[in-house]
């Protein structure tokens, strides 16, 4: 089966092509991928501004997908017949509100061969609605040019799939646990589909946090990366520094990273201006950040994960490409949780892309639905 999949619920214009092979075991193999960041643009802003993210996607979705189609091997091009007048017509009304998409599909259905692909995947949410808006239309526009189905995918649930690019299958009962710049979430996973989101962010998800906390310390967006990297440097605590972490001790299994921000903002106050500058001080504070996130993200994870008596955990989201995340999350695993698989993400595939995308679709194949009735969930959950 071959999914061409669209994914826009934030800041990257995502199109990759897969093809799913079933024999005695599941296959991926990714015929072509390309994901279009849009960093640069909101890098000034120090964080993602929804209009600007919407227009950048009209701009790149037919270029991405032109190249897409170009270099996906080993797949069948097919020419397509000039558009009819009563076909414009419904273009017009999908893409009414993307009226210089509209013009760009005209001219590439016109120029362009589609690829032979089973179906198309397209991430309905939860995201920025602008942005997922944009996608879903134009996946309901080729939907509708070529005559193949449309897969709708939960976003969160991709994050988790993409884990199998690397294994065959999961072991279930599992915790996924799904930490990005949006979402930080603990999901009891009893069987495949089968969800319950157990622990949730109060405020803060702790993607959201380190670009606050970057911003804060003027050190740019994205925050996570950054942070990382000023950590990484850290060779010796000699300031002290000591930050909360936050409901690490409660009960339940939901998460609360606003006071951290808080705390860091509090601490940079204090400090004169000349300190704010020092090198050893921005470090030990990035470290000390880092570490308050990471010991609630295992904490509660390894807390879930024993009193739910599962055999994985799956980690997932923009900020599972951390390395101190997964170093440490593996090093817990593997001396409190023997029996436990812990199943990690490429790092490329850990933020957002296509891929995932096309994953999801592949075990909701029998899902398919037509264009009219695919629409945009902002807050889509998954349980």
């Amino acid at each position: 089966m071959k999914i061409l999949a669209i994914e826009t619920s934030c800041d990257d214009t995502c199109i990759a092509i897969i093809e799913a092979q079933k024999n005695k075991e599941l296959d991926f193999n990714i015929l072509s991928e390309i994901v279009s960041s849009q960093i640069e643009i909101h890098k000034k802003w120090g964080g993602i501004w929804p209009t600007l993210a919407k227009r950048a996607h009209q701009k790149n979705l037919i270029p991405v997908l032109q190249t897409v189609i170009r270099k996906a091997k080993g797949i069948k091009k097919v020419s397509l017949k000039k558009i009819k007048k009563t076909q414009k017509q419904v273009l017009k009304k999908i893409l009414i509100k993307e009226p210089e998409l509209l013009n760009n599909i005209l001219e590439f259905v016109e120029k362009s061969k589609k690829p032979k692909v089973d179906a198309i995947a397209i991430t309905i949410g939860p995201g920025l609605e602008p942005c997922l808006w944009v996608g879903i239309n134009f996946a309901r526009a080729l939907s509708f040019l070529w005559n193949v189905p449309l897969i709708p995918v939960n976003h969160i649930e991709a994050h988790i799939y993409v884990n199998l690019l690397n294994n065959k299958k999961f072991r279930f009962p599992a915790i996924a646990l799904i930490v990005s710049g949006g979402h930080t979430q603990l999901i009891y996973i009893k069987k495949q589909k089968d969800y319950k989101i157990i622990g949730e962010t109060r405020d803060d998800a702790a993607g959201e946090c380190l670009d606050k906390i970057a911003r804060i310390l003027g050190l740019g967006y994205p925050g996570g990366p950054i942070i990382a990297k000023k950590a990484e440097k850290l060779k010796k605590k000699t300031i002290g520094i000591s930050l909360p972490r936050p409901m690490i001790y409660s009960k339940d299994y939901d998460f609360s990273f606003s006071g951290l921000k808080t705390a860091v903002l509090y601490d940079f106050k204090k400090r004169s201006s000349s300190f704010q500058k020092n090198k050893n001080y921005i470090r030990e504070m990035c470290f000390e950040a880092q570490q308050a996130i990471i010991d609630v993200l295992i904490k509660k994870t390894i807390k879930a994960a024993k009193d739910f008596r599962v055999k994985s955990i799956i980690l997932g989201g923009g900020v599972s490409a951390n390395k101190e995340l997964q170093n440490q999350l593996s090093k817990k695993v593997r001396e409190q949780l023997q029996d436990c698989a812990l199943y990690i993400p490429p790092v490329r595939y850990c933020t957002d892309n296509a891929v995932m995308t096309a994953i999801a679709a592949y075990f909701h194949r029998k899902e398919k639905k037509s264009w009219q009735k695919i629409k945009a969930i902002a807050n889509l959950k998954l349980d």
